[in-house]
């Protein structure tokens, strides 16, 4: 589509790129709102796509790239097509300073750090967690443990959970 083009909706107009149109099932698409008006939300990585899977009343059900299968309105709008950049994790950095540029910190294990650091710190030489299970450096479960809420108000629209 050309800069200031001039697009037009309507019954009698005829479709052209960028149009607002239904989306036929099996449909790929990103960058997804979730409330209408909000902008999207969805789908929105490199190389992110979600399938229209079905249609039933004004909801539209679609499987995300997480393998979720959850229920958008369709009045929300999408945009057509996959995310481009799909093989920016493919990609080798090749040294520490590439990732600097980047803003990537490096990462430290917090058994190699003072207790004062990490709640898995200190002790003589390779010392043990000493702890039942793993945790984060401000002593929440790290591992095993679900942090969503559990009557969240948009559990009802979730059909099946990622895996």
């Amino acid at each position: 589509m050309l800069w200031k083009k001039l697009v037009q909706f309507g019954k009698g107009e005829k479709k052209e790129e960028s149009t607002s149109t239904d989306m036929p099932l099996g449909t790929a698409i990103h960058n997804i709102e979730i409330t209408r008006g909000r902008g999207g939300q969805l789908a929105r990585a490199a190389g992110a796509v979600a399938k229209l899977i079905a249609k039933e009343g004004k909801l539209a059900t679609l499987r995300l790239p997480s393998g979720e299968v959850r229920l958008v309105s369709q009045n929300c709008l999408a945009t057509v097509g996959q995310v481009g950049n799909v093989g920016v994790n493919q990609k080798s950095l090749g040294r520490a300073g590439s990732k600097c540029w980047l803003g990537k910190r490096p990462v430290v294990r917090g058994v190699v750090m003072n207790p004062v650091d990490h709640p898995h710190g200190g002790g003589e030489g390779k010392a043990p967690i000493g702890r039942k299970k793993p945790t984060t450096p401000w002593g929440y479960p790290a591992l095993g443990r679900r942090t969503r809420k559990r009557k969240k108000y948009s559990d009802s629209f979730i059909l099946r959970r990622r895996k």
